[in-house]
């Protein structure tokens, strides 16, 4: 993940991608066992985002919002960053601890950094040497203990992978970031470089069983470079055809791609500054992630920590847009997840084990998102999530249908409520109101 600056592209840039680009996967047809996990990817809404790499050990540098792109910031070249694979031995990783909080925390999948800007890989990969086992002494595969944790709690891993990458020396031409301060030549070969992100993706699709699918990262870099999506998107499909793939470019999505994401805003919000104009496909599952603090990987000095009731309403709101959420953590050099971190989680889990049956499972509710909630719906039910209304009463647009009866979620009991052709009328009184939201179930 990134800043806007270095997100940021010309007029130019989008001339060249959509003159020269190869767009996406050439006559897709997605696999029913895809179409199926997309289901499942709806239904279950909630996820944990994991930015993990040796870059934890500098924990920012001292500096704010600077977590997992230090190298870049703080331009230290390949040679002295290289030095950091020695000091990252996170002893304290338990990865059946990770997952069993994931699960606790009402938390259906992770999303976790296989490599991330840095080119380092956090699996032991034969394509480079530059990996977890060879260069640390904690010499383990973490993402394989992840994913065989994961597997006894039913719980699906899904694979970032940057497809930038400051550290090989064919990712060539330089984009606009991870340039003279590395050392790397001026020169390389482009081809050379897709053939490795090739073969680390093959052993991330062959070495692990089924897994959900790969989070890409990183295009944006260089908007202009033919990436080659139709031959790596087939690829993946090929090994698994149910497997998700998903590319955080901010553009409309390619041919190939079987979920829409957003960064740090819901879909159609721009208040990152990365979504400019993206248009919001209305046939892939979408989602949206964002982080608890302002970094994504572990920065000591941020402590910038979103409270508890400001995520579940960025989680309730993103199910308002048919999103899911996806919400970060930056876990500690030693393995641990940020105790800070752990508590926000279980108190959203403590929401959700009374109020999950308004979010998993659902979709999109009838009436558009608005400035005092979103609508989300499930079979004949439509739950109106009140979240900045004060009034007694209230007036929504209808829902298309007519309903037969208006209760509160929180205990069942009957509100009084009346349709026109101005919409519908909710009464709800005061001693009935809950302190983050009041939850409305329309049965049509």
């Amino acid at each position: 993940m990134s800043t806007i600056f270095q997100k940021g592209f010309t007029i130019l840039s989008l001339f060249m991608l959509f003159t020269f680009q190869v767009f996406g996967q050439k006559d897709y047809q997605p696999t029913e066992e895809n179409l199926k996990n997309r289901e499942w990817f709806q239904d279950n809404k909630y996820g944990l985002f994991v930015h993990w790499g040796v870059y934890s050990v500098m924990a920012g540098g001292g500096d704010m919002g600077i977590a997992e792109w230090i190298m870049n910031q703080k331009q230290i070249p390949i040679t002295a960053y290289e030095n950091l694979p020695s000091f990252f031995n996170p002893i304290e990783f338990d990865a059946e601890e990770w997952v069993a909080m994931v699960k606790k925390a009402g938390m259906r999948y992770i999303t976790i950094t296989s490599k991330h800007h840095d080119g380092f890989a956090m699996y032991d990969s034969k394509a480079s040497d530059y990996n977890i086992v060879k260069k640390t002494p904690f010499k383990r595969d973490v993402l394989k203990e992840l994913k065989d944790a994961c597997d006894k709690e039913g719980i699906k891993l899904f694979f970032y992978y940057s497809q930038l990458d400051w550290h090989h020396p064919d990712y060539y031409p330089r984009g606009s970031t991870g340039k003279g301060y590395t050392g790397r030549p001026d020169s390389g070969e482009w081809r050379k470089y897709i053939d490795y992100m090739k073969d680390q993706l093959t052993e991330l699709l062959t070495n692990y069983g089924e897994i959900g699918g790969i989070w890409f990262d990183g295009q944006w870099d260089k908007y202009d470079e033919n990436w080659y999506l139709d031959e790596i998107y087939s690829h993946i499909h090929s090994l698994q055809p149910g497997a998700l793939i998903g590319s955080n470019h901010h553009l409309a999505p390619f041919p190939g791609e079987d979920f829409q994401m957003f960064e740090r805003d819901l879909p159609g919000e721009n208040t990152m500054g990365f979504n400019k104009g993206a248009e919001i496909s209305q046939e892939l599952p979408l989602e949206m992630c964002e982080t608890m603090n302002g970094s994504w990987g572990y920065n000591i000095k941020d402590r910038r920590f979103k409270s508890s009731s400001q995520l579940l309403e960025t989680m309730i709101r993103a199910a308002g847009y048919g999103a899911n959420f996806l919400l970060n953590t930056g876990p500690l050099p030693n393995g641990k997840i940020q105790s800070e971190n752990v508590d926000t989680l279980m108190v959203m889990a403590n929401w959700l084990e009374k109020n999950g049956e308004t979010i998993y499972g659902t979709r999109k509710g009838p009436v558009e998102p608005r400035p005092w909630g979103v609508t989300t719906q499930k079979d004949n039910k439509v739950f109106v999530h009140l979240l900045a209304w004060k009034d007694e009463s209230i007036l929504i647009p209808s829902v298309g249908k007519k309903v037969k009866s208006a209760k509160l979620f929180s205990d069942n009991s009957k509100i009084k409520y009346s349709e026109s052709n101005e919409g519908i009328l909710l009464t709800i009184p005061y001693s009935k109101r809950k302190p983050l939201e009041t939850i409305v179930v329309l049965e049509l």
